[in-house]
């Protein structure tokens, strides 16, 4: 079988590429061995998001009386339909993808894909033919060796997915947003959450302030962050883990029920014929131009096997620049200090280009607009009044850089991702009219703010 475009993958780079290749008139096929919407879908952005609901749901109950209602009776989790629960939402989003495949026309061929020479694919044994090739594979959690994995004590996050029964305790190794975002979850159903991070900082690639926010919001949580803390070692004795540890107290043993190893990922790279096929790879990702061609003539590669950020939404966006390029559309690069980011910890933090460290360490003049939630109306009718607004401005007053911590700012984020891309300036955002009473005032105020405050030079 001969195809025009085959995409090996149907995470939200792989589907997507696939239904766009298909619009433009292609003939497509999409290979994937497992469930359609790949990792995210199944088994990481949705679901969680399912979980986390649920453990907001339960701490609004708990917390009723604040809002003037009475609940009677004792308020609890049932791990078991939380999960059945998430399980759920995302058996429904995976069969909304295979719907929108099948509507599109694209031939869904279910195996293990790998590369098999010029314009070939191997699934399962099976050769099929194409002239562009497009890999999307994805990611796999990260395993180290001082922390092996057993999927009962020492989890991953697919595991951390599915317990059907609370642990007393949990050790979270790694504060990224998966960590973080477990860590909410389990101490907000009542689990006692220790967060070991080898970075000096909480959720290490966020804005230093938003970083401090957030580990004061995790202690209020009861949750113990350790950060400047190297894991050496995770055993597992007589149905305890025992981790030990050196930070700024020096060496000590922690102990917990459960551990979950929130290191990193880990590109899905091998068995794919690359080395056979010639394709380039550095550091265990493929390298690629800026519309994602490999150095094999035909092969191209999006999502989190190349070295951009390993976010859903960078693979859909770099799947639809590279197909579009594929198919002679001349498509814009992407411009990745516009990409998003959301951690959907409680409360929410989200952020859009350059932090405040960045820009001091460029040693370029740039000026820094605050308005904090505590002000906020509508954070004070909703009692979640915690976090703040804080915009970047360059010296020509365009905004560089955005950093939200508070309820429902993930929502909020895409404002200055647009105000970014646009080269909006802090008298533009000021000027533009917000809705009253909302939490997106917030945008508008720390706009505000940055105009009254003085230029910081280096």
């Amino acid at each position: 079988m001969k195809y025009d475009i085959m995409v090996i993958g149907s995470g939200p780079g792989g589907y997507v590429a696939a239904i766009r290749a298909a619009q433009l008139g292609r003939k497509v096929a999409l290979v994937e061995k497992d469930m359609p919407g790949g990792v995210c879908l199944n088994w990481g952005c949705i679901p969680t998001k399912a979980l986390l609901k649920s453990a907001q749901v339960y701490h609004y109950c708990k917390a009723a009386a604040n809002y003037g209602i009475d609940v009677e009776g004792e308020v609890k989790p049932d791990m078991e339909r939380i999960v059945a629960r998430s399980r759920g939402v995302a058996e429904t989003m995976s069969k909304g993808v295979d719907f929108l495949l099948r509507k599109n026309g694209v031939e869904f061929i279910k195996g293990y894909g790998r590369l098999a020479g010029s314009g070939k694919v191997d699934v399962d044994g099976v050769l099929y033919e194409a002239d562009a090739i497009i890999l999307a594979t994805g990611a796999r959690p990260r395993v180290v060796d001082f922390m092996p994995v057993d999927g009962e004590y020492v989890i991953t996050s697919r595991e951390a997915l599915t317990l059907t029964k609370l642990p007393e305790d949990m050790i979270i190794v790694g504060s990224g947003a998966i960590g973080s975002e477990f860590a909410s979850l389990y101490a907000s159903l009542g689990v006692k959450v220790t967060i070991v991070e080898y970075m000096p900082q909480l959720m290490p690639l966020e804005d230093e302030e938003v970083s401090k926010t957030m580990e004061r919001c995790f202690r209020k949580m009861r949750v113990d962050v350790r950060t400047s803390t190297t894991v050496k070692k995770v055993a597992v004795e007589n149905g305890r883990c025992f981790v030990d540890i050196e930070g700024k107290k020096g060496a000590e043993t922690l102990s917990a029920a459960v551990v979950l190893s929130s290191v990193g990922i880990k590109s899905n790279i091998e068995n794919l014929g690359l080395e056979e096929a010639g394709v380039k790879i550095e550091r265990d990702k493929i390298v690629v131009d800026e519309f994602y061609r490999t150095s094999v003539a035909g092969v191209y590669a999006i999502g989190d096997i190349i070295a951009t950020p390993a976010l859903a939404h960078v693979a859909s966006a770099e799947a639809i620049c590279c197909v579009e390029a594929i198919c002679g559309l001349s498509p814009k690069p992407i411009d990745y200090t516009t990409i998003p980011s959301c951690v959907f910890t409680s409360p929410e933090v989200a952020s859009v280009g350059f932090t405040e460290q960045a820009m001091r360490a460029s040693g370029e003049a740039y000026k820094v607009g605050r308005y904090p939630f505590t002000a906020s109306g509508k954070a004070a009718a909703s009692g979640d009044r915690d976090g703040f607004a804080k915009l970047i401005f360059d010296n020509n007053d365009r905004l560089v850089g955005a950093h939200l911590v508070g309820a429902n700012v993930t929502e909020m984020i895409g404002e200055p991702a647009l105000a970014k891309m646009l080269g909006a300036t802090a008298h533009e955002i000021a000027k533009t009219i917000h809705s009253h009473p909302t939490m997106n005032e917030g945008i508008m105020e720390a706009a505000e703010s940055a105009l009254g405050a003085s230029i910081h030079t280096v």
